[in-house]
């Protein structure tokens, strides 16, 4: 529990300083140089495009707290970003110092050297952050020393794996998933201020039919799938399912806070409590939820954010060197 105590000590002496606090859209810039906290998000996948979305939740709470963020990213040899890369992200150095890790990876097959860098920080007793295809974050074959990556160390971590989803439909054209709240979950801190949104996320199956999270998963937000190709099966694959929970993960360096979600369309974060929910629970998992106030994070974008579309293959935005000076 050494690492975990350290920072919570920490993270006491910053919300007392008041260094540290999610404000509304009228509050001042926290604008504080000193930065106490460091955040790494992992970043690699081919479809939703987290090489966006992710370094726009860094850019807001670079802006609002006294945190400081680095994205690691799928690059190219030249330095460019390239979500088709699946054997390398660049910048998994990082981790080493840092207090939260966020993963948003999809299938990677990174070398030893890359991929311990992550099992490390998993294994430090540090909180840790995923979205969506974290679910699957890695694919190793079947004859790897690793491909206990590709479905029990994401169970293991963040509660579930990939087994299916309700269905391509109209992708970024219409809203696929009905986010709701549970009510056993109303009024924990990670939904202050989340509201009922449309999620253009198309529905992950994680529980029935044989399905569970663990025990120790708290179900914050549930999803309802608005179209299914899972319509003979919904005893299999029920329509709805939760989009977002917390639990711990125990492993030799303590235990460590996890949120997780399922959601992460890229144009699910233009939805204002998209983004709030994210916030929200990232400083849940540092243990920062009394900083959180009643109406949640302040979401107002700290810069342009227009995404590409999901999707394979050359649908990414091309020319971003995010490595050069």
């Amino acid at each position: 529990m050494r690492a975990q105590s350290s920072l919570a000590i920490a993270m006491i002496a910053l919300v007392s300083l008041g260094l540290l606090g999610c404000g509304d859209s009228d509050s001042p810039q926290r604008g504080n140089s000193a930065r106490d906290l460091k955040i790494v998000f992992v970043t690699g996948d081919e479809e939703y495009r987290s090489e966006e979305s992710m370094p726009m939740l860094a850019a807001i709470l670079e802006r609002d707290f006294p945190i400081s963020c680095e994205v690691a990213y799928a690059l190219s040899d030249e330095g460019e970003v390239d979500p088709n890369r699946k054997d390398h992200i660049d910048g998994l150095e990082e981790l080493e110092d840092a207090d939260l890790m966020v993963v948003f990876t999809r299938f990677r097959q990174l070398p030893d050297d890359q991929l311990m860098r992550v099992r490390d920080f998993a294994a430090s007793g540090k909180p840790m952050v995923g979205f969506r295809t974290a679910t699957h974050a890695f694919r190793y074959p079947k004859e790897s020393p690793n491909v206990a990556m590709n479905d029990d160390w994401p169970i293991a971590v963040f509660g579930q794996k990939w087994i299916t989803h309700h269905g391509h439909f109209a992708d970024g054209e219409d809203e696929m998933t009905a986010v709701t709240i549970r009510d056993e979950a109303k009024g924990h801190p990670v939904l202050r201020g989340v509201e009922p949104f449309g999620a253009y996320s198309w529905l992950y199956h994680v529980e029935g039919g044989g399905d569970a999270l663990p025990e120790n998963s708290l179900r914050l937000l549930d999803g309802r799938a608005l179209r299914s190709n899972h319509e003979q099966r919904l005893d299999r694959f029920p329509r709805t399912n939760p989009v977002a929970w917390t639990r711990s993960y125990r492993s030799d360096g303590g235990e460590a806070r996890i949120f997780f979600t399922t959601l992460g369309h890229p144009f699910d974060f233009k939805q204002e409590s998209m983004r709030r929910l994210a916030l929200n629970g990232i400083l849940w998992a540092l243990g920062l939820e009394e900083s959180i106030p009643q109406g949640g994070c302040r979401t107002d974008f700290a810069a342009t954010y227009d995404p590409p579309n999901s999707g394979f293959g050359q649908v990414y935005r091309k020319g971003n060197f995010p490595r050069r000076d």
